[in-house]
């Protein structure tokens, strides 16, 4: 299957989950009163939103470009930028988000960097982002529980699945980087168990793939060894990402005029929320991100603002920044093309 015929599927399933999600969230609602609660929303505050998410989004890029200089020297900050939109485009549109990283190493490679170098950068952002997030996961369960159980109620069950499913992903890395001949020995003892048993067909490419991404983390691990106050700066700076996009319903909130909630209280429950479908086989999480949304935060903007508020604040932090995602690598495959001739 070709690269443009996978891309063309990826987008058709985006398209028709997208459908579903909207059918499944807003057949129950009348959607004149939520257009007319949405008339509510402050314009500077949706503007603010706005600017919110593509900070957020931009900052993976400025991190891509801090390790990037510390590894091979040199590396333009507008390209970075163009390549964490990249990554979430293409996460947004495939399951688990896997199409993301494959994506920008292709963009990296393309505009010279080394690949030895952009995969070490693309798997330590992409590990410090994965270990913040379940630091901020635990210190949420230790702290703020009662706000979780209150708010999630029949989703605090997802929840954990979403808390068990990104620590263990974790610690599989962090086996993988710190013995990664036991890892390799491991998982070729799987293959070949698959193998055996006719679930799996025999590949040379499929081991030299795996050895390939044992290495790749082997050299993501010398390198955090090496450039621990980068590494350092990257963490500090992915938490203060992560805030942002969890803070984003509060903003929404605000715009709409409401008073009386917490703002830590209003994070925590986005990022129970995020940390829950994150690892989710679903483009986006759609559908069920949605759903979530409407539960945990029915008390916080009560029955009328609800569904606005999620419009608002999932239209912005997702559908909004794939489309700006789309367009910017849509006009730079076009400057691409015209430089070519």
């Amino acid at each position: 299957m070709s690269a443009r015929l996978k891309n063309q599927l990826s987008y058709l399933f985006f398209i028709v989950l997208a459908v579903l999600a909207f059918y499944t969230v807003f057949r129950d609602n009348d959607m004149a009163l939520v257009a007319a609660s949405l008339k509510k929303m402050k314009l500077s505050y949706l503007l603010a939103c706005a600017v919110t998410a593509l900070v957020f989004t931009m900052m993976e890029g400025v991190m891509i470009w801090y390790l990037l200089r510390a590894l091979q020297g040199t590396a333009r900050l507008m390209d970075c930028i163009r390549y964490s939109f990249v990554g979430f485009l293409y996460s947004g549109i495939t399951p688990s988000a896997t199409g993301g990283q494959p994506m920008q190493l292709y963009h990296m490679k393309r505009d010279g960097n080394g690949l030895s170098e952009s995969t070490v950068v693309l798997m330590t952002v992409a590990l410090v982002y994965k270990l913040v997030l379940v630091l901020m996961g635990i210190a949420m369960v230790l702290f703020g529980f009662p706000v979780l159980k209150e708010n999630l109620g029949n989703y605090l069950n997802l929840f954990y699945l979403g808390m068990f499913l990104n620590t263990a992903l974790v610690a599989v890395l962090l086996v993988v980087m710190v013995f990664p001949a036991f890892a390799e020995w491991m998982i070729l003892g799987v293959e070949k168990l698959l193998v055996k048993g006719r679930l799996m067909k025999q590949s040379e490419y499929r081991t030299a793939s795996i050895h390939r991404f044992i290495q790749s983390y082997q050299n993501a691990v010398q390198f955090l060894l090496k450039n621990k106050t980068q590494v350092a700066v990257v963490m500090l700076a992915t938490f203060g990402q992560r805030c942002l996009v969890f803070i984003l319903p509060y903003i929404v909130y605000c715009g709409f005029g409401l008073k009386g909630a917490d703002a830590l209280a209003i994070l925590m429950i986005q990022m129970s929320i995020y940390l829950a479908v994150d690892m989710l086989p679903l483009p986006g999480a759609q559908g069920i991100t949605e759903l979530m949304y409407k539960r945990a935060f029915r008390d916080i903007f009560t029955v009328e603002y609800v569904v606005p508020s999620m419009c608002v604040s999932r239209g912005i932090s997702f559908y909004f920044l794939l489309f700006f995602s789309m367009a910017v690598c849509v006009v730079h495959h076009v400057r691409f093309r015209m430089r070519r001739g």
